[in-house]
């Protein structure tokens, strides 16, 4: 990391120690290759809850995490409640997640799935200028 910043090391791990005593760094983590470790089918699964009560998004949130084949709950606003990312094996295995595991929770109302193609994410993410300037 150094290197690619044009810093000593020792700089460089000063900076990163700070940003994490800051927050701004929670963690880091490796990307796995999903299909390496056969999961190859990934999709986006659109889930409704009714009625959407606290409780309700409380329990499903708590319960889908655990689920084996998702990989990330975003809970959205909108017309969906939640966004789950999945990865699979196959479409076999994507059909039986959505209509025998999601569909086995009374206050799921409605589920819409899209398969995904390609997930790229950029190399860098860049701070919001405002924040930089104290804005």
């Amino acid at each position: 990391m150094a290197a690619a910043v044009g810093v000593a090391p020792t700089t460089a791990l000063d900076r990163v120690r700070a940003l994490i005593r800051r927050g701004v760094i929670r963690g880091a983590r490796l990307e796995v290759d999903l299909p390496s470790i056969g999961r190859g089918v990934q999709a986006l699964v659109a889930v409704r809850i009714r009625p959407p009560s606290r409780a309700n998004i409380d329990a499903f949130r708590s319960w889908a995490i655990e689920l084996q084949e998702v990989v990330g709950v975003f809970v959205v606003a909108g017309a969906e409640d939640f966004l789950l990312h999945v990865a699979v094996a196959d479409n076999d295995a994507l059909y039986a997640f959505v209509i025998d595991r999601l569909t086995e929770r009374e206050e799921v109302a409605d589920v819409r799935t899209s398969v995904v193609y390609e997930h790229v994410r950029p190399a860098v993410v860049a701070p919001d200028p405002s924040v930089l300037d104290g804005r």
